[in-house]
């Protein structure tokens, strides 16, 4: 399974309750579509960081690396670097 599947996958089962794809675009802002509250951004963090291997450090947690799948995606590719 491809990370952005994994990361959409973990959205769609945990806070929008469905197996439906159509219901998350890739692009969509978890915090504008009140998907994911802070307490949901660091739930978040703890499954990239235990599913991904990646360490999400205090200074990126920003809207930039983490309020979308792709921006999540792009965040781990240069994590990954």
């Amino acid at each position: 399974m491809s990370v952005e599947a994994k990361i959409k996958s973990y959205i769609l089962e945990n806070y929008l309750f469905t197996d439906d794809e159509s219901a998350l675009g890739s692009n969509d802002s978890f915090l504008e579509g009140g998907i994911l509250d802070s307490t949901g951004i660091l739930e978040l963090i703890y499954f990239i960081e235990d599913e991904l291997a990646i360490k999400v450090e205090d200074e990126e947690m920003l809207p930039e690396n983490l309020d979308s799948v792709s921006n999540i995606v792009a965040f781990i590719e240069r994590k990954k670097r």
